[in-house]
């Protein structure tokens, strides 16, 4: 029986994750859970579940903790062995490292952990003695086809759906609507992440968790658009040979392989494959000139240093405002690229200085919007 929290509780993810406990009571026993917002939903799942911990970000948890010391309360709770880091976007960072310091396994649904903070991160797991186990699809994928192979990968291979605009053209991406972008053909998710999956964004912070996941060089790790969602990553060896994953779109997959890796569970509520059900699955390139926030995020990536955090906190800018009607979907990569222009760099040397490049970069995009 493993104690777990569930960050972002109220979230797809959050969501996904219970129904995965729910079906293992033997083998899980639900600790902590934290939401952003959505205070009648985890009203609802502390009445069901009677977790030790509770709390609202906006409100006061039932040990009257709130905001981010709840999150690290629960992240660090000494019941806790597993924490599911669902929280979205950079607020989700110090959770990560405080659950890694304190020897925790990190079932890690916030990629802006490793893309803001990929360096504090290592050191963490390394010398907290914690273990970090993706939950992305695509790098679950990758982990599983690494757990059954005796030699290193040579390259990975992630795969992206495309979106809802795979086959636009950009003049009419550029005018796209909210219900347009948030209309994803083969995921449910939450706004922020819909949107980022709209402009490739996404993909290009799967990038950067990739490679301080797997520790592969950006020459390393591919991208291809994959309109069908079944095949989930790619991972290539020395002699030529591929294995890939693949599975039906479903987080609850990935959440209980993050839950048990390296152990597998059987589990009933996971739909079982059927090749000819899948038909036919095809394979495109990017469109690198067209989905420019995802080249904008592979150069933060190669850049390094403090430059993925810019990107990341101008992208978390812009979508607000596009979601809240405010700025043109087509400006989002606009923004981004005006963002990184301007940031003078700098390593990562410790929390603070991925603070401070966060605020610098969310006060450069405010002010261009």
């Amino acid at each position: 029986m493993r104690g777990v929290a569930v960050l972002g509780s109220t979230g797809s993810i959050g969501v996904s994750t219970l129904a995965v406990l729910k079906r293992h009571p033997d083998r899980f026993r639900l600790v902590a859970i934290t939401a952003g917002s959505n205070a009648d939903r985890l009203a609802q799942q502390q009445a069901e579940w009677r977790p030790a911990f509770a709390s609202l970000a906006n409100g006061n948890g039932n040990g009257g903790t709130a905001g981010r010391a709840a999150l690290l309360e629960a992240a660090t709770h000494p019941d806790v062995d597993i924490v599911v880091n669902a929280v979205v976007g950079f607020a989700g960072l110090e959770a990560t490292l405080a659950a890694l310091w304190a020897g925790k396994r990190v079932a890690l649904a916030n990629k802006e952990s490793l893309v803001t903070g990929g360096p504090l991160v290592e050191r963490a797991r390394l010398e907290g003695g914690g273990e970090l186990v993706p939950v992305d699809s695509e790098h679950s994928a990758v982990l599983q086809c690494l757990s059954h192979a005796a030699a290193p990968c040579s390259r990975i291979i992630l795969t992206a759906s495309g979106g809802p605009f795979r086959d636009w053209e950009a003049d009419r991406i550029a005018t796209a609507t909210v219900e347009q972008a948030l209309c994803h053909p083969t995921w449910r998710m939450g706004s922020k992440i819909s949107i980022d999956s709209a402009t490739l964004a996404n993909k290009a912070l799967e990038v950067i968790e990739g490679h301080y996941l797997f520790g592969l060089p950006y020459d390393a790790i591919d991208v291809v658009v994959h309109p069908q969602s079944i095949v989930h990553g790619f991972v290539e060896f020395a002699d030529g040979s591929v294995l890939a994953q693949l599975g039906y779109p479903t987080m609850e997959l990935p959440i209980l392989y993050a839950l048990t890796h390296p152990e597998r569970l059987g589990d009933a509520g996971v739909r079982r494959f059927d090749p000819v059900a899948a038909a036919s699955l095809t394979f495109e390139p990017v469109r690198h000139e067209v989905f420019r926030a995802f080249a904008l995020g592979l150069a933060a990536g190669r850049q390094g240093g403090l430059a993925p955090t810019a990107f990341n906190a101008a992208n978390e800018v812009a979508v607000a405002r596009f979601l809240a009607n405010q700025l043109a979907f087509g400006r989002i990569a606009e923004i981004i690229e005006t963002v990184l222009a301007r940031f003078p760099g700098g390593p990562v040397s410790d929390l603070g200085d991925v603070q401070e490049a966060d605020a610098w970069a969310r006060a450069v995009a405010e002010s261009l919007i």
